[in-house]
């Protein structure tokens, strides 16, 4: 069957293959919500799973949501014709005066690998690009990344200013990176605190079936 070729392509990374599983499956009549949730979304949980046992690594979990991120492409207007809402909207940005985004770009695949929908805001994102951002897109989560110790407390202000514009309760927030710990987060009021990718990944499955 098409399904289990599809998990197993993620699984695998091969994303041609995962192209031409879910183009055959639509041909044969597979619903779209079927393929996302009966394969792909498995298979990124599989692929988070073996993450946090070490029995992949970064690269393995790299190309296998590129191949997710591939068959995703050819999913996605099969879920809008067939009004497949996703599980609900996160932005994500690296914050102002970092401009890393390998760790950034994982979490968002990830995330997207288990059915949400992601806004990228890219790097450098300042705290009133996020609030602009929550403005315009009323996402569920905000996700927030720093790889530098000098920028870490940005988000500090970014949190802030989510306040200060009104929208703090209205979003959850999600925050991570090499320097961020699970106290920092506690320390800023920030509602998830995320090792990895594959955690956050995790922790907004979780968060969707709630």
């Amino acid at each position: 069957m098409e399904i289990d070729e599809i998990y197993e392509g993620i699984i695998a990374g091969d994303m041609n293959a995962v192209v031409e599983e879910v183009t055959a499956a639509i041909e044969d009549g597979r619903t779209a919500a079927a393929i996302l949730n009966e394969s792909m979304v498995p298979a990124m949980t599989e692929i988070g799973k073996r993450f946090e046992t070490g029995d992949c690594f970064v690269p393995e979990m790299l190309i296998a949501s590129r191949a997710m991120k591939a068959g995703l492409a050819v999913l996605r207007p099969h879920l809008q014709a067939a009004d497949v809402k996703p599980a609900g909207t996160m932005i994500i940005g690296t914050v102002q005066g970092d401009i890393h985004d390998i760790g950034k770009n994982l979490v968002a695949m990830m995330v997207e690998g288990v059915g949400w929908q992601v806004v990228d805001l890219g790097v450098n994102v300042t705290p009133q690009q996020f609030v602009a951002a929550v403005q315009e897109h009323k996402p569920r989560v905000v996700g927030m990344s720093a790889l530098l110790t000098t920028t870490q407390n940005t988000m500090r202000a970014t949190m802030q200013a989510l306040k200060d514009a009104g929208l703090r309760d209205q979003v959850t927030v999600m925050i991570g990176g090499a320097p961020v710990t699970e106290r920092f987060a506690n320390d800023i009021g920030a509602d998830l605190y995320a090792l990895d990718a594959s955690s956050a990944a995790t922790q907004l499955l979780a968060l969707a079936n709630a």
